[in-house]
């Protein structure tokens, strides 16, 4: 199959570079907004709260795009079907008045055009409605004693050098093993599978320079190629995994082809694993940060068992309850996943600006999330927010709301859980420094001890 979407970092006009001689006017109020600056990205709430104020959309030249901050025209246009992740199914390149991607970027292009979160219906709804039939929430339940072992597994290890890099000896490896475990991936492999997606997802940020674009290419054609090695396999002996599932997977004789397939892996691994490293290194940087908060939750999980999953095993307790409203609270507070971006099929008006079809809007979740319209005294982290009342958009909303949230939530729950229970009282040895990504966000490390 040829690509149905173009990726929009490939097709932005400026360099970083170039972005300073198209700053913006000083009383702009895109002034503050300063995706590559690394102060910026390592504190952008105070830019989010000035867009707000001014208004409902701005425009950024920088990166061709319309910025769009405030939490209701947030969710709603997630849902606006006016708006969508790709523009093929109705226009072509040259009558949506975009260049299509450079032939060289051709590898990452198929395999990130083929994937359900940069489709758009008909395909969209198929794809998905095939992926729903093996992603089950009976699979992710199945899964709830795996990913707490391999949690207290980890954990466990770090705690016995007394300390030392929870991202890279925790948060990076866990959610890796679990969607491993659930494609079927031999462990062998396993090592081979954050770097491909690391330069993969490198393309997501703004403006990404043509050496980003060089190892995505790379990586979309080695890990595409180790997936179709590896569907083969299971074509011939079909075990319990994903993959099997996938390609068993049918509706009325309709398929997954094995580009969709290829595709749906990737996507799962790369959307099933960045956001979680992030939300968990993030989570534990606003629990070092708030030792109130830290203290309480510490106090209220109780030793011996697992304190409640999103879904899974373990006790139903109020410190499971609480651990689960904390989980919300991270994920809204510091969102590992700052801007979603959106094609304009149809003009539409925001605030009586109105946004012109061929524009592109950049949804900014991390400012919808601290919007004070939608969240009590937004800019204060509070982990005994109600978990039902806490309707952050980190997750997305619409026909695109994340597959595997509930995925994403079982694996915080049991790290943070097992941190608490089997490892307490571990600090933070020195602020992080921070990953320059401002689109998918974190700190390059974070050093604990005890």
């Amino acid at each position: 199959m040829t690509s149905t979407s173009q990726p929009t970092p490939a097709a932005a006009p400026t360099t970083p570079a170039q972005a300073q001689d198209h700053a913006p006017a000083p009383d702009d109020a895109t002034a503050l907004f300063a995706p590559w600056s690394p102060s910026f990205v390592k504190d952008p709430y105070p830019a989010y709260a000035a867009l707000r104020a001014a208004g409902r959309a701005h425009r950024f030249d920088p990166t061709d795009q319309w910025l769009v901050p405030h939490y209701d025209d947030v969710s709603a246009l997630l849902r606006d079907r006016r708006l969508g992740r790709t523009y093929l199914h109705r226009f072509t390149h040259e009558e949506f008045g975009r260049p299509a991607p450079p032939p060289e970027h051709e590898p990452f292009t198929t395999l990130n055009g083929n994937g359900i979160l940069d489709l758009e219906a008909p395909v969209h709804t198929r794809i998905r409605r095939l992926v729903a039939k093996a992603f089950t929430p009976r699979m992710v339940d199945d899964l709830a004693p795996t990913v707490h072992r391999l949690a207290a597994e980890l954990i466990a290890g770090l705690r016995a050098d007394g300390g030392g890099d929870l991202l890279a000896r925790v948060a990076e490896p866990l959610p890796v093993a679990v969607i491993a475990e659930m494609l079927g991936v031999p462990p062998a492999d396993r090592g081979l599978l954050r770097p491909w997606s690391s330069a993969i997802t490198g393309m997501f940020e703004l403006n990404p320079s043509e050496e980003t674009a060089r190892r995505a290419v790379r990586a979309s054609e080695e890990f595409s190629a180790y997936l179709r090695g590896l569907i083969a396999a299971r074509r011939s002996d079909p075990g319990e995994d994903l993959i099997s599932a996938l390609i068993a997977a049918y509706d009325d004789g309709d398929v997954l082809s094995e580009q969709e397939m290829v595709s749906t892996c990737v996507l799962l691994l790369n959307a099933g694993h960045e956001a979680t490293v992030n939300s968990t290194t993030l989570g534990w940087l606003q629990l070092f940060r708030h030792p109130d908060q830290l203290r309480l939750l510490g106090e209220a999980v109780p030793s011996g068992t697992y304190p409640g999953t999103y879904p899974g095993t373990g006790t139903s307790t109020a410190g499971g309850e609480l651990l689960r409203g904390a989980v919300e609270e991270m994920l809204r507070y510091d969102t590992p996943l700052q801007l979603f971006e959106r094609w304009v099929l149809d003009d539409i008006e925001l605030g009586g600006t109105t946004i012109p079809r061929g524009s592109e809007v950049a949804l900014l979740f991390g400012s919808a999330n601290r919007d004070p319209a939608r969240f009590p005294d937004p800019d204060r982290f509070d982990i005994t927010r109600p978990a039902a009342a806490n309707k952050h958009v980190t997750f997305g909303a619409g026909i695109h709301f994340c597959l595997g949230a509930p995925l994403a939530r079982l694996e915080l729950t049991a790290s943070f859980g097992a941190f608490l229970r089997d490892a307490p009282g571990m600090r933070l040895v020195e602020e992080p420094a921070w990953h320059p990504g401002y689109v998918i966000r974190g700190p390059e490390e974070l050093l604990v001890t005890w």
